[in-house]
């Protein structure tokens, strides 16, 4: 498989398979094909894969696009402005990514349920109690909102991230929340009641822009209904 990713604040992918090779990608994420591309609705390693799948934000079904008789053009492009990311999957290289941030990636690559292993980070760490973590071996390609910063996290060393703004870490990195110190920045600094801790050794990815936050912004605009 070739690629390449044009535009910048809208990205797409656009992938040239050879005859034969197919692609993985979330239900709604295909933009544009060539006519022998084939696609099969799949759940991708039963129904068990399909509802850890589901928890961890995505659809349970899957679709795979195959080409047929010959090379084939597909094209997946960003649903937000912000950044379509490569990423090389194999042993000793598993990705954690955020909520909805896969968009699709060679077949030998497994997406499956990443826990975190305190609750207390899934509860109020702002990305919820399960991310998606990418393993087995092949490209995968990410979308994440708004432009991305990388950190390089020594062991031990430690980063602190307001809610949502966290797209994808490197899964030698280890995660937890802190309480905002003082009852007043708590309540009146507008920045919530927790943070996420993340740990390395490892790379951490981060968004500029939420989806989530961008959201909340909008509503404060929209009338309410009478």
């Amino acid at each position: 498989m070739e690629y390449k990713i044009e535009g910048q604040t809208l990205p797409v992918v656009i992938c040239q398979l050879n005859s034969g090779e197919s692609m993985i990608t979330e239900r709604g994420s295909m933009s544009w094909m060539s006519p022998n591309m084939q696609m099969e609705t799949t759940s991708n390693g039963g129904m068990g894969k399909a509802l850890g799948r589901m928890f961890a934000g995505e659809g349970m079904f899957q679709n795979r696009y195959t080409a047929k008789g010959g090379p084939g053009m597909i094209a997946f492009a960003s649903s937000f402005p912000g950044d379509i990311r490569v990423f090389e999957i194999g042993p000793g290289r598993e990705l954690v990514l955020q909520k909805s941030g896969f968009l699709a990636s060679e077949e030998s690559v497994e997406l499956s349920v990443f826990f975190r292993k305190k609750l207390g980070a899934g509860l109020f760490g702002g990305e919820g109690f399960i991310m998606q973590k990418l393993s087995g071996r092949g490209i995968v390609f990410a979308e994440f909102d708004g432009h991305v910063m990388e950190y390089d996290l020594a062991a031990g060393q430690s980063i602190v991230i307001d809610t949502g703004y966290l797209a994808a870490m490197d899964a030698t990195c280890s995660m937890d929340i802190q309480t905002v110190p003082g009852m007043k920045n708590a309540l009146f600094g507008g920045e919530g009641l927790f943070n996420t801790v993340v740990t390395g050794p490892g790379r951490v990815y981060l968004q500029t822009m939420p989806i989530s936050n961008v959201a909340g912004a909008i509503g404060r605009y929209i009338p309410s209904g009478s």
